[in-house]
């Protein structure tokens, strides 16, 4: 099996990002219809890569961005991005914590013309299913106060390169460095990653099952509550 580079993101990963991410999640129905009927792959793509780096350089103190990244060809093959527990964004010296997923920052002029880029972009995500996340979220918060714990907060991988080994390598990364900080790691999984987050050690906390009659479709919206459990907890 390919022994897959994990690297941090940058500002030139935008197209690569958006390519990735929304072939990702265009297999998802439920997150499908959560758009515009006439909505486009391709234009999704588009107007993705647009935002993608103003999205790597939002709240880069506290947020990690990983990507995977073929060694023979170094083609960009996968994405996860990952959330600092308050107080634990620094290390005892100041220096940011876990820098290997930290984005490298730009220039004052490159920074204004990314924002404009991403200005430009048409977006409407979620109108579908607007509400739908809400009891998800309540739970979040929850399990994130309780104690401190990263959050991985976005996983993909494009559908040609799915079953290759990649989001376990991705998680597993944000395990490493978990484990190095003494912390537990969270996520809120979809059904189809499940079998991900229980080979890498995540156990189920919790779930929330809901009917997506209420949003105008046949089918269920479930989102399922992991924990992985740090054996050497800071």
């Amino acid at each position: 099996m390919t022994s897959w580079k994990i690297e941090h993101c940058t500002v030139a990963d935008g197209a690569a990002l958006g390519y990735n991410n929304m072939s990702a999640f265009w297999e998802d129905p439920n997150w499908r219809f959560g758009w515009p009927k006439d909505i486009t792959l391709d234009f999704l793509i588009e107007q993705s890569s647009k935002r993608q780096p103003r999205n790597l350089l939002r709240d880069r103190e506290k947020t990690r961005h990983l990507k995977a990244v073929d060694p023979v060809t170094g083609e960009f093959v996968g994405y996860a991005r990952w959330i600092l527990p308050e107080g634990r964004l620094t290390t005892p010296d100041g220096e940011p914590e876990w820098k290997e997923g930290y984005v490298p920052d730009v220039g004052a002029e490159e920074k204004k013309k990314i924002e404009e880029v991403a200005e430009s972009a048409w977006w409407g995500a979620g109108k579908g299913m607007q509400g739908s996340d809400d009891l998800n979220v309540v739970v979040i918060k929850r399990i994130l106060g309780e104690s401190p714990k990263i959050k991985l907060d976005y996983l993909a991988v494009h559908p040609k390169n799915k079953g290759k080994g990649i989001a376990t390598a991705l998680v597993m990364s944000g395990i490493e460095a978990a484990n190095k900080m003494g912390l537990p790691v969270f996520c809120m999984a979809y059904k189809a990653g499940l079998g991900i987050y229980n080979r890498c050690g995540f156990k189920e906390v919790e779930r929330i099952i809901q009917d997506t009659a209420q949003w105008g479709f046949e089918g269920e919206y479930g989102a399922y509550f992991m924990v992985y459990d740090n054996p050497n907890p800071s």
